[in-house]
């Protein structure tokens, strides 16, 4: 058993200690109870909450996590895993860096845990190493010019203030839950880059449930969008698909990956066996599945062979490979900023294409450029 303990996550943006831990004072009678029950406590975990602001708490938390191990010493408690919880930043634009947190870490393990003490240290990464990877790109299916009630304002042309409600194909409720969860305010990048004298308005995006919680944010200044333009949101990678659900009438998303030869060239040598990779086209993996992306359009799957896409209709879309769900048959053109870049399309129903993520190893060094996308509206 290892025994958590609460933290001090008052300014995290995750309060996790008010659901598990248990207190300093506590933990001497949890650990008198687990001996007397014959229950071994190996060691003491914790976690700050996601979005903790000060790395000290780290380093509270972890002097707070000796003090437990020397409690179950005393009461012949075998004690060797320290585990230090998750949360830890994925992106550089934080108010705290991972590096900052890791040194402070490093330095109070040296202090309470120091090398050779016979202490596993564990970690929880997973929103660090995947928060980056993934960009989200989801279309505007409908739209509402709302005046504001401010009889005395108006704009420089004279026409009354207004703002502008965009219904986007995916909400809260999918891969934007982390607006509730984590108290997120995602900011789009625009597909199309606007001329610079075009004005800007108060915007605010919305999802496509029937509830008025499925805002994605608001408080935006955007120039004037259409139907069919879309969105690019970065740093989607963590707590997006995952945690959706089918709440307020939405439908999860079909996913099918895709990457350019590049990526997959990088990649291939860690996912697939060395004797397999003369013979990619015989592999059936995921990946061995996905869609190629090059600067003219999205061709057929890397190594799946070509007679797979033969004979199909000239305005055909979405098409099922291998069952590993919906594919792209047809792209536009990608600028060649993108040709590094992986894509997944997500579709909330067979016929209606519903967000685009696009993903790259970090090493490729890759960053968002204007791109054309599929229409939105596309039949089988």
């Amino acid at each position: 058993m290892v025994l958590c303990i609460a933290t001090d996550d008052t300014h995290s943006l995750s309060f996790l200690s008010l659901k598990f831990g248990a207190l300093l004072k506590s933990c001497r009678h949890l650990l008198e109870n687990a001996k007397k029950s014959h229950m071994e406590v190996v060691g003491v975990s914790f976690h700050v909450g996601s979005g903790c602001p000060d790395p000290q708490v780290y380093a509270q938390s972890i002097a707070e996590a000796r003090l437990v191990f020397e409690m179950g010493a005393e009461l012949g408690h075998t004690m060797h895993i320290l585990d230090l919880g998750g949360g830890f930043p994925g992106v550089e634009r934080t108010k705290v860096r991972f590096e900052e947190i890791a040194s402070v870490i490093n330095s109070a393990l040296d202090l309470y845990f120091p090398e050779g003490c016979g202490v596993d240290i564990l970690a929880e990464l997973g929103r660090y190493y995947v928060t980056s990877a993934f960009t989200v790109a989801v279309s505007i299916v409908a739209k509402k010019e709302v005046l504001l009630d401010q009889p005395n304002r108006e704009e420089e042309n004279g026409s009354a203030l207004k703002t502008i409600v965009y219904h986007l194909d995916d909400g809260v409720y999918g891969i934007f839950n982390s607006v509730l969860f984590d108290n997120i305010c995602p900011t789009p990048l625009l597909q199309k880059k606007p001329p610079t004298e075009q004005p800007l308005y108060s915007s605010s995006l919305w999802g496509p449930a029937a509830d008025g919680r499925d805002c994605v944010a608001e408080g935006l200044w955007l120039p004037q969008l259409h139907i069919g333009d879309w969105l690019v949101f970065e740093n989607m990678g963590a707590y997006t698909v995952g945690t959706g659900s089918l709440l307020g009438g939405t439908q999860t998303c079909h996913i099918t990956y895709a990457m350019s030869r590049v990526a997959w060239e990088a990649l291939r040598g860690q996912l697939l066996p060395v004797e397999q990779d003369e013979d990619a086209e015989g592999v059936c993996k995921p990946l061995s599945c996905g869609w190629e992306i090059t600067d003219t359009l999205c061709v057929g799957p890397v190594f799946t062979p070509a007679s797979i896409i033969e004979g199909r209709k000239e305005n055909e879309m979405w098409r099922m490979v291998r069952g590993w769900g919906l594919v792209c048959g047809k792209l536009r053109s990608l600028q060649e900023s993108w040709l590094h870049r992986g894509l997944l399309l997500w579709s909330s129903s067979l016929r209606c294409p519903s967000a685009v993520t696009f993903t790259a190893p970090s090493c490729l060094g890759t960053s968002p450029r204007d791109f054309l996308l599929p229409t939105p509206t596309c039949t089988l």
